[in-house]
C-alpha cells in the first residue's frame, strides 16, 4: 500500500483559485484530476501548518507537567497541589475542544489557526511574568487553565484537515495529523529537561522563552500558507443526532481509558517519580530524563493501532490493548508495592505504549461502526448513497465528542492521583482504580462488539 498522500498519477494541472482572504471556492478532493492536478499539493501544504500549529498547542497545554519540576521548596507547593496544577489545563482544554470543533466552519480553517497560535501566546507569556517565589498558589491555578486553551487545538485541526483530503486518504492524513499533535507532550517535556540541565531548576523562564518565537512561527506559517474551504461547514444537527446513538457513549468511555489514559499519564508522570521514589529522583533532572520518553513512544505507536485495526478488526485490538493496559497497570501496581524502580518504569512504559495503541485503534472503530449500521440499513432497502453519507456524518460528530470526552479522562487521571497520594501517600489507590476501569473497559468492548450474538454489527 502506498504511504504518499498523493496516491493518484498526475494527469495535468488545474487552477485552484483562493479567494480575498485565502478562502477556496471550488474544493473537489473526490475528483481525482483535480486532487492529482493540485488539490493534493494545497492539502498537503495545509497538513503541514495545521501539525506545526497542533503541535505547538499540546506543548503548551501540557506546558505545566514540565514547569512544575521547577517550583521547588521556595513555592512552599505539596504534592497535591503540584497534581492541581496539572489537572486544571486538562479540563479546560477538554472543554474547548467541543467549541473548537465548530470553529473552522464558523470562521475558516487557516483563520482559525492563526486564532488559536497566537492565543498560546497568552498563557506562556502569563507564566512568564508570575512565576517566581512568592507567587501566590492561585495565581498559578488561574495561569495554569489558561494554558488549557492548547488542548483545543487538535479538535479544530483534525476538523480542519479532514475537510481536505479525500475519503481514501483521511486516516492516513489525520493519522499523521494526531500523531504529530502528540508529539507535542514529549518535546516540551525534552525542552524541559534540556533547560533543567543547562540553566538549572532556577530557570523555568528558558522554557517559556523558546517556546514564544516558536508560537510566532506557527502562527507566521498558518498565515502565509494556509487557505480557507468555503465547503467546510459542520452539520450542528449530526452532533445532536450522534447523542442519540448508544453507541457515542460507549465509544467515549473507550476513549476515556486511551486518550485519557495518554494524557493523564503525560501530564502526571514526572511527578509520580518523583513522589513515589523520592530517593532515586531526589532533584527534578534525574525525573526529566524519563518523563519525556512515555509520551514520545505512545505518539509514535499511535499508527501501528490503526494499521492493527485495518488488519485484524478494531474492536478485537482494543479489548487485548485494554486487557494490556490492565497487567501493565497491575505490574506499576506491584512495582510499588515492592518499590521496584525497574518493575514501575517497564509496567508505566508499557501504559503509554498500550495507551497509543488503543488511541489509534479506537478511533479506527468509530468509522466502522456507522459503516455497518449503513449496510444494515441498505440490506433493509434504503439508498445506498444516502445511507453513506449519513455514516460519514454521524462518524465525523462522534469523532469531535469521543475526542472532547476522551481528554476529560486526563482530569480523572490527575484527581486519582491527587487523592492517593493525599489518602495513602502512595499513588496505589490510583493503579487499582486504574485498574477497575481497564477491567470494565475491556468488558464493555467483548459484550458489544465481540461476542456471539446475532445483534452485532459485522466488521467492527
Amino acid at each position: 500500500m502506498s504511504t504518499s498522500l498523493d496516491d493518484v498519477p498526475p494527469s495535468g494541472s488545474v487552477t485552484i483559485p483562493a479567494q480575498r482572504g485565502r478562502w477556496i471556492e471550488d474544493w473537489r478532493p473526490e475528483d481525482t484530476t483535480f486532487w492529482s492536478g493540485g488539490g493534493a499539493t494545497v492539502a498537503r501544504r495545509n497538513l503541514i501548518f495545521s501539525i506545526v500549529s497542533e503541535h505547538i498547542g499540546f506543548s503548551i497545554w501540557s506546558l505545566w507537567s514540565v514547569l512544575v519540576l521547577f517550583l521547588g521548596p521556595e513555592y512552599h507547593i505539596d504534592a497535591a497541589g503540584k497534581f492541581l496544577l496539572t489537572t486544571v489545563p486538562t479540563l479546560v482544554g477538554a472543554v474547548l475542544r467541543l467549541p473548537y470543533t465548530f470553529a473552522v466552519a464558523r470562521f475558516g480553517g487557516r483563520n482559525w489557526t492563526i486564532f488559536s497560535a497566537s492565543v498560546l501566546l497568552v498563557p506562556t507569556v502569563l507564566a512568564a511574568i508570575v512565576l517566581k517565589p512568592g507567587v501566590s498558589y492561585s495565581t498559578l491555578i488561574i495561569v495554569a487553565a489558561v494554558a488549557g486553551v492548547g488542548g483545543g487545538n487538535f479538535a479544530s485541526s483534525m476538523t480542519n484537515i479532514n475537510a481536505y483530503f479525500p475519503e481514501r486518504l483521511k486516516g492516513r492524513a489525520l493519522g499523521l495529523n494526531a500523531g504529530g499533535g502528540n508529539i507535542g507532550v514529549a518535546a516540551v517535556q525534552l525542552v524541559g529537561l534540556l533547560v533543567l540541565a543547562t540553566a538549572g531548576k532556577g530557570h523555568p523562564r528558558v522554557v517559556l522563552a523558546i517556546y514564544i518565537p516558536l508560537i510566532v512561527l506557527a502562527a507566521l506559517g498558518s498565515y502565509l500558507f494556509m487557505d480557507n474551504l468555503t465547503s467546510a461547514r459542520n452539520d450542528k444537527r449530526a452532533m445532536r443526532d450522534v447523542c442519540r446513538d448508544g453507541y457515542t457513549w460507549i465509544m467515549s468511555v473507550l476513549y476515556i481509558g486511551t486518550f485519557g489514559s495518554f494524557i493523564g499519564f503525560g501530564f502526571a508522570f514526572g511527578q509520580v517519580l518523583q513522589v513515589q521514589f523520592k530517593s532515586d529522583f531526589s532533584t527534578p533532572i534525574k525525573a526529566a530524563y524519563l518523563t519525556f520518553l512515555g509520551p514520545l513512544l505512545g505518539s509514535l505507536v499511535r499508527p501501528v493501532g490503526g494499521a492493527m485495526a485495518d488488519r485484524v478488526g478494531g474492536a478485537k485490538v482494543t479489548f487485548w490493548n485494554f486487557v494490556a493496559m490492565a497487567v501493565s497497570a497491575a505490574l506499576v501496581l506491584i512495582a510499588s508495592l515492592e518499590k521496584s524502580l525497574a518493575l514501575f518504569l517497564a509496567g508505566f512504559i508499557a501504559l503509554f505504549v498500550f495507551s497509543g495503541v488503543g488511541n489509534g485503534s479506537s478511533y479506527k472503530m468509530i468509522p466502522a461502526i456507522f459503516r455497518a449500521k449503513s449496510k444494515l440499513l441498505i440490506a433493509d432497502g434504503a439508498d445506498a448513497t444516502i445511507s453513506d453519507r449519513e455514516a460519514r456524518r454521524l462518524a465525523g460528530a462522534l469523532i469531535g465528542i469521543a475526542g472532547a470526552i476522551g481528554a476529560f479522562g486526563g482530569v480523572l487521571v490527575n484527581l486519582a492521583f491527587r487523592q492517593s497520594f493525599l489518602t495513602y501517600k502512595t499513588g496505589n489507590g490510583a493503579y487499582i482504580a486504574f485498574i477497575a476501569y481497564y477491567a470494565i473497559c475491556f468488558a464493555l468492548t467483548w459484550y458489544t462488539f465481540l461476542r456471539p450474538s446475532p445483534k452485532k454489527l459485522a466488521g467492527i
